[in-house]
């Protein structure tokens, strides 16, 4: 599964507001590579982040 991909779901099934230690403890995935994802997230609008450092799915 793509990355961008895993941490949207995790994002949408969770339903709160997550920073990305969390997505990477949730998903299991390096947190470099969530930082990354979520960047690219970010330059495409799929995330927001309403409150510093936690995000959510728009």
């Amino acid at each position: 599964m793509e990355t961008k991909i895993q941490i949207l779901e995790t994002m949408k099934k969770e339903a709160t507001l997550l920073n990305a230690g969390k997505i990477a403890e949730l998903t299991g995935l390096d947190r470099k590579t969530v930082d990354k994802a979520m960047a690219e997230l970010k330059k495409e609008e799929a995330i927001v982040s309403p409150k510093r450092c936690y995000w959510q799915a728009k």
